[in-house]
């Protein structure tokens, strides 16, 4: 059964609007006009954008160092739900990214609670974040990358889709979430 208590949250993707801060840059920086939310068809933009390589691996690294200007923001309505659960238990975010402290930090600032009701896990795998969640005992974790849906679900965690342009297999076996509203039904939360 889901409850608070045993669901974690990826955060690039989930809970961060990291592909509209890098569409952003890729704008103000770059001169890249012709690039759409929607035309980040998969994981990997390489295999999908027409832009040079080097510069999709500068504008990441930028974002993965927290070295960017326009703001990265949380996806319509993560703030709200995720407050709402931590009233009740701490919230646990597991991520592949390789280093912790930029994404840590922000999460911290996002959220409009103790920081002590917050955890952040940054395992720099794909591979690492089954270990995390199974040594702290999570079943259940709202992800955006398929992969990793996939891999998770060999390790005896229950992943959720969140529904996003570039994990659109018809044909995975996935709860699929496509918004923080829905999340927010999956655990028949109610408005205070």
């Amino acid at each position: 059964m889901l409850t608070r208590r045993n669901i974690a949250f990826d955060i690039d993707g989930v809970f961060a609007n990291t592909m509209a801060l890098f569409l952003e840059i890729g704008r103000k920086e770059y001169g890249i006009n012709h690039i759409r939310y929607q035309d980040i068809t998969e994981y990997f933009l390489e295999e999908c954008l027409d832009i040079d390589p080097e510069i999709i691996r500068v504008i990441i690294n930028r974002i993965l160092e927290g070295d960017f200007e326009p703001e990265l923001k949380p996806i319509d309505g993560a703030v709200e739900v995720l407050s709402e659960i931590a009233q009740t238990h701490p919230l646990l975010f597991v991520t592949a990214r390789p280093k912790l402290s930029t994404i840590k930090e922000w999460v911290h600032r996002m959220l409009p609670v103790r920081s002590s009701d917050i955890e952040v896990i940054a395992t720099g795998t794909f591979e690492g974040k089954a270990d995390v969640l199974n040594a702290r005992g999570i079943r259940y974790f709202i992800e955006d990358c398929s992969e990793i849906c996939y891999m998770l679900s060999e390790h005896a965690i229950t992943p959720i889709l969140f529904s996003q342009p570039w994990n659109r297999s018809p044909n995975h076996p996935f709860t699929e979430v496509s918004s923080w509203a829905e999340i927010k039904a999956l655990f028949n939360l109610h408005s205070s």
